[in-house]
């Protein structure tokens, strides 16, 4: 039976046909080592845990993300509780039914009629983004495919605890986030890409103020709270991927990743996740968004940026409107045309413009998980396409 991944019922019919030869790992490294294989950590499904394969010659690359995500999940189960596909759908149901509670965004579209295979798959297709949004489509896979993973581990906890709250995935965004912004920091030689990508991370915190502390302090907050070794090998590898977006991993980076991996206590074992990145560039550079054709950064902001003036200009006079009514807001964003904003005057902006996108319903994208990061770009946009706007409260 042909499974579509973008029709409804795939969920049912993938476990049906495929649910016995998903593997299940004995030690935690052997999962994350088939983590990494399968390409789910770096934006790019090439296999799904599967003994035997799978024809996906039909799928593009989000069914193909969609599948091996929904494998990647089993496949934990499988490993850390049960091999029955029922129970593995109560429990992954259950996981984000509490999620839910948190009114985390992806979840607003589950149909509340729909069987728990139904609503999953609505779950899964939020959690990708798999819609027609013409901003989110466009983030890199190093934001939004690769921190993917941490549904996973969440899951893992949930799996072990038989509980879990938003706080978990609260402090795992940050820790994440810090270990982006430190590692990038950790380069040398940074390119106007690599500046202009730590800024955009450092305005899209949306709980944490990991700006405010110093340079030398933020990699403290990648090692608060207790970790799970998934989590610690995660951790390093959001670090190699970082330092390796331009293609090349120098000494003193080197140097970095070998002082990381002993500070998370990784083993000789699970410290070779490095090499294991390097080998599925290698292998499928070609076809991977995050290293294909111009600099990630650079292909994301372009992308980004005329998308973002669409809906600018589609909601100029909405915008305007709002903006009149918000002269504090006109007054900073002007001054920041001019020079550096402090950071309670940052604080302030990113405040009263989010309140600006709940009133305007196509912006409210601004308001989904990373939607932070649009914040700068949508920021240097509103003088340029309402400059009357500006003129007029500036001179009040």
């Amino acid at each position: 039976m042909q499974i579509n991944p973008s029709i409804n019922g795939w969920i049912e019919k993938f476990l049906n046909q495929y649910a016995a030869d998903v593997s299940d790992y004995i030690t935690d490294e052997s999962f994350f080592l088939a983590c990494q294989k399968s390409g789910l950590i770096y934006g790019y499904v090439v296999n799904y845990h599967l003994d035997n394969n799978l024809d996906d010659t039909k799928w593009d690359n989000e069914e193909k993300m969609k599948v091996g995500f929904l494998a990647t999940l089993f496949a934990l189960h499988k490993t850390k509780k049960e091999t029955d596909y029922q129970l593995f759908i109560e429990d992954l149901f259950q996981f984000y039914t509490i999620i839910s509670k948190g009114n985390f965004s992806f979840l607003n579209m589950v149909l509340p009629h729909a069987n728990s295979y139904q609503k999953l798959e609505s779950i899964i297709n939020e959690r990708l983004q798999t819609n027609d949004n013409i901003v989110t489509k466009n983030f890199t896979h190093m934001v939004t495919n690769s921190m993917l993973y941490i549904d996973v581990l969440a899951f893992e906890y949930y799996l072990n605890q038989n509980t879990i709250n938003l706080d978990f995935f609260k402090n795992l965004e940050r820790k994440c986030l810090a270990l982006i912004m430190f590692s990038l920091n950790v380069k040398k030689q940074k390119s106007e890409y690599d500046i202009m990508l730590l800024k955009m991370f450092e305005n899209s915190l949306r709980y944490s103020k990991v700006s405010k502390v110093k340079s030398n302090e933020i990699i403290d907050v990648v090692f608060e709270g207790n970790r799970s070794a998934l989590e610690g090998m995660y951790l390093y590898e959001i670090a190699h991927m970082t330092l390796i977006s331009d293609g090349v991993v120098n000494e003193n980076e080197q140097v970095f990743l070998s002082e990381f991996a002993l500070k998370l206590g990784l083993n000789k074992l699970n410290q070779n996740t490095g090499y294991e990145l390097v080998e599925f560039i290698n292998k499928n550079k070609n076809n991977l968004p995050f290293y294909n054709l111009n600099h990630p950064v650079k292909q994301f902001y372009t992308n980004t940026q005329d998308n973002i003036a669409k809906l600018v200009s589609r909601n100029k006079t909405r915008l305007l409107k709002e903006l009149s009514e918000s002269k504090e807001l006109v007054k900073l964003l002007g001054k920041s045309t001019q020079s550096e904003l402090s950071f309670e005057e940052k604080k302030k902006v990113k405040k009263q413009l989010l309140d600006i996108c709940k009133s305007i319903p196509s912006l409210t994208i601004f308001l989904l998980p990373g939607g932070g990061l649009l914040l700068p770009i949508l920021i240097k946009f509103i003088p340029q396409l309402l400059p009357s706007a500006f003129n007029e409260n500036l001179k009040d």
